[in-house]
């Protein structure tokens, strides 16, 4: 039988060692912006926190051993001159490591102890292995010596501040082995069942079967796909908590939630390949619909957040998911969806739309997912055109399913309402070279040098060929050499790490090109593609980018920009295959 492939090779200062399913990763990075020498067990039950310390040792010495990090998808290792230390996931909530010529010193990474912070370190007199109990997680971390010895193990039961930990080195036999897990208050002693090289094996095929469904188009002319996939892979967790379903975390760094629309490109991605883990992705925030009809902001292990909302791209997203699934939706899901998305729908009418206003409105920038884009400068309650075409879109799906369940009257009610919605637009906000921003309370209007402001490109074949083209026009203006800057950069409000005020971002990124392609302007799609195609394979899978450099910024290792790669290159695959 021949072997799995080990998969791509990545930096863990860039992407978390992690697997599909598990709440917890190995990295050094420990918050935003914050990196530690060493890696380190970081979990993200009950927010992110960093749990356990793992430092290499050199047993000739005692001290702290120099090591050179890789890591594929199966197997993370720490490397020096005379040993190694390699790490592999058996399962979601367990980690195998087994050490040659190397021992571990696995310390809690808080020093202090109160009774409400900090970690407990006791070895269990029932099976006698090693536990850290943490007050952040919430959560227990049993580490079970399976072959060599403890040559130390400080600080058990110890209060306030102490060392607490143990290391783990080779018995006569020169290797040792153990077991690291994530569990609640108890579990069966642990027991090895499979070998070290099975279980990394295990991991390979896992990834490689994962890899091969959603991109199986992959060739050599889209390099990133592999990485793609692992950053979706390995950033899903198991349902627990707030969670309700298998859920693709935005990144397992300190990003560690799920937007109500960032979500909808996961979904996209992992359709054809995934659809069961898709039909989750676009379905867990409406699982928290509150009784409005809005979707939460954000959704993570303990915390669901309803002081913003985000854009309702979800039927624009839903037309796309019908078509990308392999096998179309029954009865009974597509009456869920339609209720869900009408629900979603209606508050915009009602809660969002002033009496007698024609077009909803956003009250902050964070509702629009560009949270501090020029646009909300001269104030943040406005009407926008992106908001009117999103809108639009989404009052065209409804239409779509209500004629599909025969809900004839609903079905001309929505079609009514989505040519109202996009004549408004027109009539309201398109100066017949732009579309203005109209402040709710004062009438006031203006222009930004946002690209916000062009987004209405997204209604694609359903605008006038003169508006598309001069919105094509000027979405020509903000693409650099490596894609489209979110703010033009001669612009004095121009920031190169300015979050939605230059950086280039994904999902602006596949909205505007899907658009562009659905009103014909083609070439000018191929561009935008070929260089965030070309962006995400020099400079990884960042949250966005310097418009100017191309450098990753912010969170290195984001689910959407990933799934962005994936259908862009997934798309230009199948282009170029065609007779």
């Amino acid at each position: 039988m021949t072997a799995a492939p080990s998969g791509p090779a990545f930096s863990v200062h860039d992407i978390p060692f992690s697997t599909h399913g598990s709440w917890f990763g190995i990295s050094p990075v420990l918050a935003e912006k914050t990196y530690a020498e060493d890696l380190h067990l970081v979990s993200h039950q009950n927010g992110m926190h960093a749990v356990l310390r793992l430092v290499p040792l050199d047993p000739a010495t005692g001290d702290r051993a120099e090591t050179r990090l890789t890591a594929t998808p199966s197997r993370l290792s720490w490397t020096h001159e005379r040993g190694r230390i390699d790490l592999a996931y058996e399962s979601p909530d367990t980690v195998r490591l087994r050490g040659k010529g190397a021992s571990l010193c696995i310390t809690a990474a808080a020093r202090t102890l109160t009774p409400f912070t900090g970690t407990y370190f006791f070895s269990d007199p029932v099976d006698g292995a090693y536990v850290f109990t943490s007050y952040e997680t919430g959560r227990r971390y049993r580490v079970t010596v399976l072959s060599g010895v403890v040559a130390d193990a400080s600080g058990r039961q110890a209060l306030s501040s102490a060392d607490r930990g143990l290391t783990i080195t080779a018995d006569a036999g020169g290797t040792w082995e153990a077991a690291v897990e994530e569990l609640d208050s108890g579990r069966r002693p642990y027991t090895s069942l499979t070998t070290f090289s099975e279980v990394v094996a295990a991991a390979e095929r896992a990834f490689a079967d994962f890899a091969d469904a959603v991109a199986p188009w992959r060739t050599s002319a889209t390099p990133a796909a592999e990485l793609a996939a692992y950053v979706l892979w390995s950033a899903t967790v198991d349902p627990t908590g707030l969670v309700t379903r298998p859920a693709v975390l935005m990144s397992k760094h300190w990003m560690d939630k799920v937007w109500s629309w960032d979500h909808c490109f996961n979904a996209l991605a992992l359709a054809p390949g995934a659809p069961a883990l898709a039909r989750d992705q676009f379905a867990l925030p409406f699982d928290h619909q509150d009784e409005s009809g809005a979707l939460p902001d954000s959704i993570t292990h303990s915390e669901v957040l309803y002081n913003f909302v985000k854009p309702p791209i979800h039927g624009w997203t839903l037309a796309h998911l019908r078509r990308r699934l392999p096998e179309s939706a029954d009865r009974k899901e597509l009456t869920d969806l339609y209720l869900r998305l009408e629900r979603w729908t209606d508050f915009w009418l009602t809660a969002r739309r002033v009496p007698g206003a024609a077009l909803p409105h956003y009250q902050h920038g964070n509702d629009s997912g560009w949270d501090n884009a020029t646009t909300f400068d001269p104030g943040p309650v406005i009407v926008t055109a992106d908001l009117a075409a999103f809108l639009s879109l989404q009052l065209r799906e409804l239409t779509d399913l209500a004629h599909e369940l025969g809900r004839v009257d609903d079905a001309r009610r929505w079609a009514g309402a989505a040519e109202a919605t996009q004549a408004a637009m027109l009539d309201e906000l398109w100066t017949g070279e732009r579309f203005l921003a109209r402040a709710v309370h004062s009438g006031d209007t203006w222009t930004s040098s946002s690209l916000l402001d062009l987004m209405p490109i997204a209604l694609g074949e359903h605008l006038p060929s003169r508006v598309s083209s001069v919105l094509a026009d000027r979405i020509k203006a903000h693409l650099t050499p490596h894609g489209l800057a979110t703010e033009l950069p001669a612009s004095p409000h121009y920031l190169s790490d300015g979050y939605w005020r230059g950086p280039i971002w994904a999902p602006a990124t596949v909205l505007i090109e899907d658009g562009l392609r659905r009103a014909g302007h083609h070439h000018l799609a191929d561009e935008i593609s070929t260089r965030f195609r070309a962006l995400c394979e020099t400079h990884g899978f960042a949250e966005n980018f310097d418009a100017l450099t191309g450098k990753g910024l912010r969170d290195r290792a984001y689910t959407w920009t990933a799934s962005s790669y994936l259908l862009l290159a997934e798309a230009h695959e199948l282009r170029h295959s065609e007779p």
